[in-house]
């Protein structure tokens, strides 16, 4: 698919959301849910994406706060380390414009080129049952974008982005709130696929089931967290583990 198509996609800022109206709302509550991060989750964005995502985050420093590049980058170190993102850092203490932050640090004219996928994603997720939303710290447009390239987009009833948390991103709770009342989801009966602890640890707090995503060459090295009720090296492996996952402790049989 043109990389052109993609990055037009989906100009307005709405949640696409299904089952709309009360009935379709107590349909969508009665069956598993199944959130997913997008980056590093749903493709490979560490290759190309976050390099590139992370230079223009700093260079956007530069440009706004007449920064050189060793102090825009130490502001930003500071502000992860604070805030858990460079972006409420800036909303904080420089009163920055979210949305303009988001569209100067999420340019990408090679993105179809950008994306890697994983073999037989689209097969993967169409064989989950349930719903299935995006949940994810990125704008909008990007998130469409990407889906749009994956050509899975059409699986996905819901795309919950930082704008719709009210810039509050994973791992922070009122913004999973914000989730589950935009999307009518039942945390008790949804199940999140993630790449960080961190997001996943708030996920259990609320009552999700987590799914740990750990790319090959990294499992070997790490332990699953308590919190973590499965962890994979792809998303393949998630359906050889449904049984697993639906009667797992802390969630209702899905």
């Amino acid at each position: 698919m043109p990389a052109a198509r993609a990055s037009a996609r989906v100009a307005d800022a709405g949640v696409r959301l299904s089952g709309r109206g009360p009935a379709g709302g107590m349909r969508a509550q009665r069956r598993v849910t199944w959130v997913f991060d997008l980056d590093n989750t749903l493709h490979f964005a560490s290759p190309h994406i976050f390099p590139h995502m992370n230079r223009s985050m700093t260079e956007y420093v530069m440009r706004h706060l007449g920064l050189d590049e060793a102090a825009a980058s130490a502001l930003r170190r500071g502000y992860w380390l604070r805030y858990g993102a460079t972006l409420l850092g800036l909303m904080r203490h420089h009163a920055t414009d979210p949305a303009h932050f988001l569209h100067e640090t999420h340019q990408f004219p090679e993105l179809e080129r950008m994306v890697i996928r994983e073999m037989g994603l689209r097969g993967v997720l169409a064989r989950l049952p349930g719903r299935k939303v995006v949940f994810s710290n990125a704008p909008q447009r990007y998130c469409e974008a990407v889906l749009d390239l994956l050509g899975i987009a059409d699986l996905f009833d819901t795309v919950f982005t930082i704008e719709h948390t009210g810039y509050r991103p994973k791992p922070d709770a009122r913004g999973f709130r914000a989730l589950f009342r935009a999307g009518r989801i039942d945390p008790r009966r949804s199940i999140m696929v993630e790449d960080s602890l961190p997001n996943l640890k708030t996920a259990r707090r609320l009552g999700l089931r987590t799914v740990w995503i750990v790319r090959r060459g990294g499992a070997a090295r790490v332990r699953r967290p308590g919190y973590v009720d499965l962890m994979v090296t792809d998303l393949r492996s998630i359906t050889r583990a449904l049984g697993h996952l639906r009667h797992t402790p802390g969630g209702k049989s899905t």
